[in-house]
Order: structure tokens, then C-alpha cells, then sequence
């Protein structure tokens, strides 16, 4: 086919030569913008026969000014900067890549769940301020006793509970799309939404983001967990209720939280979530690792590839 021009939008990564490699070998242009200005984005993709995007905002506006589009692809997993809606009238097709970071992301919700569950943040500021002491200040149950459970049980969900079965956890999560003998087949005990809230002693969140979703975590949620409840989200920010989050961590109603993942990023730093002692903060770094970015970008731009090329998508969202 003719050449054709890919349009990378604003990112934040150190470069782009995995993504020329593969657009250039298939007789393509990359094109960068950087800007986050509507009237220069809307300028430089009109003409565009793709976009790669990662944080910007693809509205409905953006999309309704491209010419030539074939193809949206997304930097990762979820799609939520993106219109789908307006994509869909459109007829462009919009992609993600939903397996490039699950194991940093497993690894990344179980090291906060693990040292959370060992009170190593509390231990580790007493310990700091003088004080020694060989047991803890709150309870502290042993894994074996706990339940771990997952809401969601997609490629990160199970990946996470593979993981939490090496130190003994009992295993349970919530997926309405997933088959109780399924979950079955891997020691896990299926739960319904309000089960999930009650039984699990460590609940970590691997939902999509959608309008039956947000704020999946609220107050009400919240007053039903165990008081030595722990909160874990890698998954998106919005999936939890922040400031009735940090009523429940500040009042006791669960014992622990460890977010990399926020309803506004970068999230403010006089967010009531600051004040609260028993919880971990990370910035929404649980993808990462130095394999993870590469192959990120290789496999969006061979997606990319695809939708010039009239193949089959591998990762079609809408």
C-alpha cells in the first residue's frame, strides 16, 4: 500500500524507536505531538491514517475531525480517554494492549498487599521513632487465615491470585462474566459483589472502568468490609471513592490501603488520603519495569500495523 502517516500524541516516553522500527518497516511516517493544545492536536491528526495515544484525551471532537483514520491505539490497558461512542460513529476501531505489564502489575498489587498485611509501614515508623517491639500495635492475622480476593478475574486478576496462593491465602473473587467452575478449577471461590465486600480480609481491584464500575468503592462499600480489611487498586482510580476512602482509613472502618492509582493524576498533595498513616502510595507506577515500556510500544505500534493493513486486530475494544 501507499506510505501512510502515524500520529503519536502527547507521551511521556524517553523515545519512540520501537514504535518507527515497526511503522517504517511496513512502509509508514511517525509523526509526534506533543502538544496538548485541542486546536494543535486537532491540526496535526486530521490527516492522520492512525493514532497512537496515551494520556491525551481523544474526544469526540478530536475524532470528528480526522480524515483518514483507521485505526486508535492506546498506550495499555484501559480506554477511558478515549470516546468510544464518537470513535464508533466514526467507524474507526479503537485497540488497546491488555497483556504487555501483567506480571509488573500482579507483582506490583502483592507487594502492597503483602506489606500491608505485615503492618511493615507502621512497623517501620515506630521502629524509626525509637520504639522496639516485637509484636504488632493492631491485629495481625497470619496469611493462611486471610482471604485474598480479586474484584475481577481477567489476565491480572488470576495472575494476582497465583501469586497469593504461594503464601497460603484462601482465594475468592468477583467477575460476573466468569463461570464459578472456571474459578473452580484454580482453587477459587466465586463471590458475589456483596460477598466480596464482607469476606475479603485483602480485596484487590482489577476492574475495568466503566459507568456500572466507578465508584464501585464507596462509603456504603466500605461499611460493609472487616475492620482488618486492606484495600489494593492498581487498576484505575476512579474505581474507588477517594475521600470515603480516607474517612475509612482515618476512622477505622478498614485497617489498610495501598493505591498506585488515583481518581485525578497527578493526584493533589493535600489529598485527604495524605493524612492517613495506614496506607501506601505509589504514582501509578505498577506497569513498569525496563522490559515492560519497550514491549508496550512495540505491540501498540504492531497493532497499529494491523489496522493499516486491513488484518485482523488482536486487542479491538469498540
Amino acid at each position: 500500500m501507499n506510505s501512510f502517516n502515524v500520529v503519536i500524541t502527547h507521551h511521556g516516553f524517553p523515545n519512540i524507536e520501537q514504535e518507527k522500527r515497526v511503522i517504517e518497516a511496513a512502509g509508514g511516517t511517525v509523526t509526534e505531538v506533543q502538544s496538548e493544545s485541542l486546536e494543535e492536536v486537532i491540526a496535526a491528526t486530521r490527516e492522520a491514517d492512525a493514532l497512537l495515544v496515551q494520556h491525551l484525551p481523544i474526544t469526540a471532537e478530536i475524532i470528528d475531525a480526522l480524515e483518514k483514520c483507521k485505526v486508535i491505539v492506546r498506550y495499555g490497558i484501559g480506554v477511558d480517554n478515549v470516546d468510544l461512542d464518537a470513535a464508533k460513529a466514526k467507524g474507526i476501531p479503537v485497540c488497546n494492549v491488555p497483556d504487555y505489564g501483567v506480571d509488573e502489575v500482579a507483582d506490583h498489587a502483592v507487594s502492597l498487599a503483602l506489606s500491608l498485611g505485615r503492618q511493615l509501614p507502621q512497623i517501620n515508623a515506630r521502629l524509626r521513632s525509637g520504639v522496639w517491639k516485637i509484636t504488632s500495635d493492631f491485629p495481625m492475622p497470619a496469611f493462611r487465615e486471610m482471604t485474598f480476593a480479586t474484584a475481577g478475574f481477567g489476565r491480572i486478576g488470576r495472575a494476582v491470585l497465583e501469586r497469593a496462593q504461594g503464601f497460603k491465602f484462601k482465594l475468592a473473587a468477583y467477575d460476573p462474566f466468569v463461570d464459578e467452575r472456571q474459578m473452580a478449577e484454580l482453587g477459587v471461590t466465586k463471590l458475589s459483589l456483596d460477598e466480596l465486600f464482607t469476606q475479603a480480609d485483602i480485596l484487590s481491584l482489577h476492574l475495568p472502568l466503566t459507568d456500572e464500575t466507578q465508584h464501585v468503592v464507596n462509603a456504603s462499600r466500605l461499611a460493609q468490609m472487616k475492620s482488618n480489611a486492606i484495600l489494593v487498586n492498581t487498576a484505575r482510580g476512579a474505581l474507588i471513592d477517594t475521600i470515603a476512602l480516607a474517612q475509612a482509613l482515618q476512622n477505622g472502618i478498614i485497617a489498610a490501603a495501598g493505591l498506585d492509582v488515583y481518581e485525578e493524576e497527578p493526584v493533589a498533595g493535600d489529598h485527604p488520603l495524605f493524612a492517613c498513616d495506614n496506607a501506601i502510595f505509589t504514582s501509578h507506577v505498577a506497569w513498569f519495569s525496563d522490559s515492560s515500556v519497550p514491549l508496550l510500544q512495540r505491540l501498540a505500534a504492531e497493532e497499529v500495523v494491523r489496522g493499516i493493513q486491513n488484518q485482523p486486530l488482536r486487542s479491538q475494544v469498540k
